[in-house]
């Protein structure tokens, strides 16, 4: 039996992040790796990662043949998977087809097609493992179906990723600097209640976070100098951090991290951020958010603007990259976009990512804001938190895209920065950075001209 996994490329309206990062697809490693060794034998799987690879999506399917396709997506990606699940079963009837990832887990009824069998929203790897079993011993899909209804909550720890899946790849796996880079994940969840929150959504708010000495172990396996902690908050709970830093001692194992982290657990521990940085700690992202105190109340973000600074203040002494992210409310005026990127450049922040307030499906905020939108529910190829989505309050579409753009060169593109990006990580590099902002400042200059 044959079976294909497929992440897709995203739209060409997607605004794009796969010009300055593209990490590997972590969730069909897993699937790979935690396949029943009963079955192994049985089973042909294959990762084919269509954002690197050169074959056509034709090509893989008339030279393959395979006999289930179960793709992995966003929810930008939800009509390029309806429309390859339906050219799938053009050229070969009898397939079967099925779709996983945080927004199939999230909001399922959006995969609802003819063309697509399993939508995997909940016990991902046993309802996939369950699917190849059916089909196995020939069990027609809505026996199958009924069997993954009943499949109970999984209790055992999944089997760390098979990486070598997609060896092919590895080499060209990057986030910003961090080149090549691998992830690893160890925590499921969050354990906050923020209220444009997608992450939480994933797991109903729950938070489950692996041992680490399972985590050190999966670690030492890891090629890859970088590695990118891809939990929603990794910086949560001191003990447990503190706990990794004497494993990574203990065993010897030097590489380099970058993780999430929230501005108020880096304000407050301050020496164990210093402890991390020590054993590998590259870089952070932050949910800074805003510096406005009504948005980081409405947030739910539950901290302040001083929080933000001192949060900021000590990664720079302490040479850790900050990678932060902000969201722009619709009721931004050209002031201000102004005050942000004074308050910005005064924080002395060289990398930002300015969200437009992005309701998305599923999470608290959408049915408050489903009557304002003004991209289409359906048009997911624009639902990628880069989009404008609400209307300004206080100037026009363009104008907005125009003052995020200027906003991001007037912080991001200082001489300064560019200077100091140089000397830190090496002309090839940022030249390739340089080359993949470009374009999708491109891409925002399309945007406002047609607004």
């Amino acid at each position: 039996m044959k079976v294909l996994l497929i992440r897709p490329e995203p739209p060409k309206e997607t605004i794009g992040l796969k010009h300055v990062m593209i990490c590997e697809p972590l969730e069909l490693e897993y699937l790979i790796s935690n396949v029943p060794e009963y079955i192994k034998n049985k089973v042909n799987l294959k990762i084919y990662d269509l954002i690197l690879e050169k074959k056509s999506y034709k090509r893989i399917l008339l030279n393959e043949k395979p006999d289930l396709i179960v793709f992995t997506a966003y929810i930008t990606h939800v009509s390029v998977i309806k429309s390859m699940a339906e050219f799938a079963k053009e050229i070969q009837p009898e397939l079967v087809t099925g779709v996983g990832g945080v927004h199939a887990e999230v909001v399922p009824e959006d995969f609802d097609s003819p063309y697509i069998n399993f939508v995997y929203n909940k016990n991902c790897i046993d309802a996939f493992n369950e699917t190849i079993i059916g089909l196995l011993v020939e069990r027609n899909i809505d026996e199958i179906m009924a069997n993954i209804k009943l499949l109970p909550e999984r209790k055992q720890a999944l089997i760390h990723p098979s990486r070598r899946s997609v060896q092919k790849y590895r080499e060209k796996y990057y986030y910003m600097f961090h080149n090549p880079c691998a992830l690893i994940k160890t925590s499921y969840g969050c354990p906050y209640n923020c209220s444009f929150c997608f992450c939480k959504e994933i797991t109903d708010g729950k938070y489950y976070t692996r041992d680490i000495e399972d985590v050190l172990v999966e670690l030492k396996d890891i090629e890859e100098e970088d590695v990118y902690i891809v939990d929603d908050d990794f910086l949560y709970d001191g003990d447990r951090i503190n706990s990794f830093i004497e494993g990574l001692k203990e065993n010897e194992i030097n590489k380099k991290y970058l993780v999430y982290g929230r501005a108020d657990f880096i304000a407050e521990n301050q020496e164990l951020m210093k402890s991390f940085k020590e054993v590998g700690l590259q870089a952070v992202i932050v949910g800074i958010e805003s510096l406005r105190a009504d948005d980081l109340k409405d947030y739910r973000k539950g901290t302040t603007k001083e929080i933000n600074e001192s949060c900021i203040r000590i990664l720079r002494d302490l040479d850790i990259e900050l990678y932060a992210t902000l969201i722009i409310p619709m009721d931004f005026t050209k002031s201000d976009f102004k005050d942000l990127r004074n308050w910005l450049r005064r924080q002395d922040v060289r990398f930002v990512n300015l969200q437009p307030l992005t309701p998305m499906p599923g999470t608290d905020i959408f049915e408050e804001y489903v009557s304002k939108l003004i991209v289409e529910r359906e048009d997911y190829g624009k639902w990628d938190m880069a989009h404008v989505v609400l209307k300004p309050e206080n100037m026009s579409i363009k104008a907005f895209y125009f003052q995020i753009l200027l906003s991001y060169y007037r912080v991001v593109m200082r001489p300064k920065n560019i200077k100091a990006m140089i000397e830190k990580y090496g002309l090839e590099q940022c030249f390739k950075m340089f080359k993949g902002s470009s374009y999708v400042s491109w891409q925002y200059i399309k945007k406002i001209v047609k607004g």
